[in-house]
């Protein structure tokens, strides 16, 4: 039986002419600031002064020592970042140049010294360029010349740290005869009969060229076997009626353990284990009326994606530990989200992401590793680029979560619009990966699930590559250049990518900028705002709708973040209204990698925004929106009811003054269809058509939208006035209750609890109260705590 030997400890770095202790997995980053050589990267300005650290060779070694009866030793590593030679008791083993696959070298009989020496990322990059060519990026950065994560070198939301190192797990693989070298199982459900066709490959040792071997197979209560001489075999389970998985929302996530054992006449050889769903998933690009649609079908049911993009969550990836990963998934499930998109200019994640997402039924989007650039298809890229998708897909295919395949970020929407078409004539640039390579890899490795060249992609180049009325299309001229109210000009079919930003929270700031009084333009903030124009565009957005807070960075900070839950939420509340022309918004971003100012909804710290919990309201299964009729002054209420019963409801209009007091007032009585919206004019005599002292409010229970005739700076407005009490919460574990009870309108109320404590969260974000009306938050983490503390951390629309 194969054995294994971690190759986790011991391991060293060598800087100048000392040996420094370096933990494996890890970088070299993160090895030098445990070694108190450089200062941390991700506080103040630090970044800037260990750019050096990207621009220099580093050598990584250990002694191994160990003993094996076996015929054969692998050396192993699961990842190396990025371009590395492998020496081993003096011999070479061979070279590496991608951070993306995993690589094997035969080690038998080898013992000693183990030396990994890493080049500088720069210095292959640049190697690279230098035979293929120039291209462009929308970054000044070689990123596109080198297989490796390409936020490492900067981003508009991210530091370049350009790191190194053996950042996944190395070991010594012992075995005999033969082994499994890899294992495809192609699960499928065809009415009550789930099949999974496993597929697998082995590698022989010399003596065990002409060995009849066996593989054995067992998941949902069926076994197969299957004996073989050649090196490669298919066997096919059959369960009977096995529970389906199905996204959050939808169902539950049954898993299944999938066990494939390889033996020969002596015994067991090898074993490989994985967890399996039984599900069918199809996206539904049908042309009609309306253009090009882009449905997400599982199971037979079509789904509106609920959906958020994610980034590598360090950009020290090696630090994202299991744990970690299922905090920020279980923050995401906790927001109504069922689909995460793995963004191309990151990583494959680890497999304990896929897994927490299998648990947790969020839906998985991968990208293939391509974002915002023309990216060169001559060797040696173009080998490296099928190797690594041959690896990544046969390792994630047999997560039940993942859903869709996809080629690459923006790069066909760059090539028409981002000036490259012409300085690219004649070249290559990335397209015969995305309409070439990748798509028969997915066709022949992974034929159970969708693949898609691009987000955005109209399907064709008979359309642009970003026309909302086809396929997936990016929302960014509104945060760019336009009010959020512009969210609702058009009905994409699918918005895969739109945003707003906003800073991270308070204690977070002030943990990244010590010593530093936090200003919107203070060099600390500055520079941790990686945005072209980021600070701008803030200031514009809050000037369309709010007084500048002139020198007053407490109330800048509350109305940036306003503004974010406000956008994110006006665009997901006309999307989800227009379903099933739109069928899915995939909000820009979840999560940040460091502490900046961004599009996240949960902070570099792990803290959430408020937009994290306007995602929960938005996001939920059933939702009131008021918009505009689009025609006039009319507005529409809309009715959202995406569970799986109808939804029968008396919805409440109200037509209120800025004093709180009902001007008018009417019923509608609602049936809405499981999984479906129904939109109602909302009566004339009810409508604040341009008033500055009136609004309109709908209530359904417990549920509530508003809709303000105009920009907040120009509505009248009474003093905001409440009273806050604080109580013990009744969990008795030290936590709080915090119930305001307002006198007048507060609009868009908001508890900023990590002022009362780092440790401190609050379990809601915006809440707009009427007079009389009460709100209760919860408080953890912040002990003991007065009223008067409380207010402190309190901030509302209207207080001047």
């Amino acid at each position: 039986m194969k054995d294994i030997t971690p190759l986790t400890e011991g391991w060293k770095l060598r800087y100048d002419d000392a040996l420094l202790p370096a933990e494996v997995p890890g970088c070299v980053h993160t090895d030098l600031l445990a070694a108190d050589v450089i200062p941390d990267p991700f506080l103040d300005r630090n970044e800037t002064e260990v750019a050096w650290v990207g621009r220099r060779a580093w050598t990584y070694l250990t002694d191994v020592s160990h003993e094996s009866a076996h015929e054969r030793t692998d050396l192993v590593f699961d990842g190396l970042d990025t371009a590395a030679r492998i020496t081993f008791d003096g011999r070479e083993l061979g070279a590496t140049r991608n951070m993306h696959r995993a690589y094997r070298f035969d080690a038998t009989g080898l013992t000693g010294r183990l030396k990994v020496r890493f080049a500088s990322a720069y210095e292959e990059a640049e190697a690279v360029r230098a035979l293929t060519g120039d291209r462009p990026n929308v970054y000044p950065e070689p990123f596109q010349y080198i297989r490796k994560m390409a936020c490492s070198f900067g981003w508009d939301w991210g530091p370049t740290l350009v790191t190194a190192g053996i950042w996944r797990p190395v070991r010594l693989e012992h075995w005999s005869t033969a082994r499994l070298a890899s294992v495809r199982p192609l699960v499928t459900v065809d009415g009550a009969t789930g099949t999974v066709e496993v597929r697998l490959r082995v590698e022989r040792t010399a003596s065990g060229a002409g060995t009849e071997l066996r593989a054995r197979a067992t998941a949902a209560g069926a076994e197969a076997e299957v004996r073989f001489e050649g090196d490669e075999a298919v066997l096919r389970l059959t369960a009977d009626r096995p529970r389906l998985w199905w996204p959050r929302g939808y169902g539950d996530q049954p898993l299944y353990d999938l066990d494939v054992t390889l033996l020969d006449a002596s015994g067991p050889l090898d074993t490989w284990h994985r967890r399996i769903g039984f599900r069918t998933v199809e996206v539904d690009r049908t042309p009609d009326e309306h253009g090009t649609g882009f449905t997400l079908v599982v199971n037979g049911v079509r789904v509106f994606a609920r959906g958020v993009n994610w980034i590598p969550d360090d950009v020290f990836p090696s630090r994202v530990t299991p744990e970690r990963y299922r905090t920020r998934l279980r923050q995401a499930a906790d927001a109504n989200v069922d689909l995460v998109r793995i963004w191309g200019g990151g990583i494959y994640e680890d497999e304990a992401f896929y897994d927490a997402c299998d648990e947790l039924g969020l839906m998985v989007w991968q990208d293939f590793l391509f974002a915002c650039a023309a990216y060169p298809e001559e060797q040696p890229l173009r080998g490296e680029v099928e190797a690594e998708a041959r690896d990544n897909v046969v390792r994630l295919m047999p997560h039940p979560s993942l859903v869709l395949w996809n080629g690459n970020n923006e790069n066909l929407w760059g090539f028409r619009d981002w000036d490259w078409e012409e300085p690219l004539a004649g070249d290559s640039w990335g397209e015969g990966y995305y309409l070439g390579v990748l798509p028969r890899i997915v066709a022949e490795l992974d034929p159970t699930r969708a693949y898609t060249a691009g987000s955005p992609w109209s399907g064709s180049w008979d359309h642009h590559p970003n026309d909302p009325r086809h396929g997936t299309y990016h929302s960014w001229e509104v945060w760019n250049r336009q009010d959020y109210a512009e969210y609702r000009a058009d009905v994409p079919r699918f918005v895969s990518e739109f945003g707003w930003q906003a800073p991270p929270a308070m204690a977070t700031l002030r943990r990244a900028l010590p010593g530093e009084e936090p200003a919107a333009d203070s060099p600390g903030m500055l520079h941790h705002q990686k945005a072209e124009d980021g600070n701008g565009k803030l200031d514009r957005g809050v000037a369309r709708h709010f007084a500048p807070p002139e020198g007053d960075f407490d109330r800048w900070h509350y109305l940036t973040q306003l503004l974010q839950a406000r956008a994110v939420a006006t665009g997901i509340e006309h999307w989800r209204s227009h379903w099933p022309v739109c069928a899915g918004t995939v909000v820009w971003q979840l999560n940040d990698c460091w502490p900046v100012s961004s599009w996240a909804a949960i902070d570099g710290d792990g803290r959430l925004k408020p937009l994290h919990h306007e995602l929960r309201r938005v996001y939920a299964d059933r939702l009131l929106t008021l918009h505009p009729d689009g025609e006039g002054d009319g507005v529409v209420l809309a009715v959202i009811n995406q569970s799986a019963t109808p939804w029968r409801t008396e919805v409440t209009l109200s037509r209120t003054g800025a004093d709180g007091a009902s001007t008018g007032r009417g019923v509608q009585e609602v049936t809405v269809a499981a999984r479906s919206v129904v939109r109602l004019p909302v009566p004339a005599a009810l409508v604040p058509a341009g008033s500055t002292t009136e609004f309109l409010v709908a209530d359904a229970e417990g549920l509530r939208a508003t809709w303000f005739p105009v920009p907040d700076k120009e509505f009248g407005y009474l003093e905001p006035s409440f009273d806050v009490t604080v109580e013990p919460a009744r969990d008795g574990g030290g936590n709080v209750r915090v119930v305001v009870n307002a006198h007048t309108l507060v609009r868009d109320l908001l508890l900023q609890a990590d002022r009362l404590g780092p440790g401190a969260a609050a379990d809601r974000g915006l809440v707009t109260l009427l007079p009389g009306e009460q709100a209760v938050i919860g408080i953890t983490g912040c002990g003991d705590v007065t009223a008067d503390d409380v207010r402190s951390a309190l901030f509302c629309v209207g207080t001047k």
